[in-house]
C-alpha cells in the first residue's frame, strides 16, 4: 500500500539554540525533524538571532520555526522532540536558562491540549516575538486556536519585535 504523502497533521515546531554552534545545532535539529518516521518537513522559515528571556544572564538565541505534517500523536511527537534535545546534549538545570538545542511544539494542527507536560497552542506563543516573526513568515494568516487571531496580528501586538533580527536561511 502506498503512503499517502498529504496525510497527517500540520505542526509548527520552534527551535532555538544559545550554546557553542548555534547555526549548526538548528540544522542538526532540522535535519533530524526531517528523518524521523512519520515525520515530513514541510518548510523552514529564515534564522532569527534573538535576545533572551527571563532573568538568567546568557548569551544571544537563534531561532527559527519548522513547518512538520506528522502522523503521530501530539504526545509522540513531544517525546520524539524530547528524545532530541537529550541526544544532541540539553540539559534541564534552570527555567529559561541557556541551551544547547530548544524544540517546542507551538500549533498541532487545530488541537488545544491541556496535559501534564503538554500544552499546545505553546502556552508562551502570544508574548513570544523570536517565535511569532518566524512563524509569521512561514503562515501570517494562520488562525491561533482558541486565541481567534491571526499568527502576524499577534506578532505586530509585540512591543520587542526590534529584538529578532534576520541573521540567514538555512541551508539543509
Amino acid at each position: 500500500m502506498a503512503h499517502d504523502a498529504t496525510a497527517g497533521t500540520r505542526i509548527f515546531v520552534g527551535l532555538g539554540s544559545n550554546l557553542g554552534p548555534r547555526e549548526r545545532h538548528l540544522h542538526d535539529a532540522a535535519t533530524y525533524l526531517a528523518a524521523q518516521h512519520g515525520f515530513r518537513l514541510l518548510r523552514l522559515s529564515r534564522i532569527y538571532e534573538t535576545k533572551p528571556v527571563g532573568p538568567v544572564a546568557q548569551g544571544t538565541f537563534l531561532n527559527a520555526v519548522a513547518e512538520v505534517l506528522v502522523v503521530h500523536s501530539p504526545r509522540r511527537v513531544l517525546d520524539a522532540l524530547l528524545a532530541y534535545e537529550a541526544s544532541a546534549g540539553r540539559v534541564r538545570k534552570a527555567k529559561w536558562g541557556p541551551r544547547v538545542i530548544d524544540l517546542d511544539i507551538l500549533l498541532f494542527g487545530a488541537a488545544r491540549i491541556d496535559e501534564p507536560g503538554l500544552r499546545i497552542p505553546h502556552p508562551e506563543l502570544a508574548n513570544r516575538a523570536f517565535v511569532l516573526v518566524p512563524l509569521a513568515e512561514l503562515e501570517p494568516d494562520l488562525v491561533v486556536p482558541g486565541l481567534a487571531v491571526t499568527v502576524s496580528a499577534l506578532r505586530d501586538r509585540r512591543p520587542d519585535l526590534g529584538d529578532v533580527v534576520p541573521a540567514g536561511d538555512f541551508m539543509l
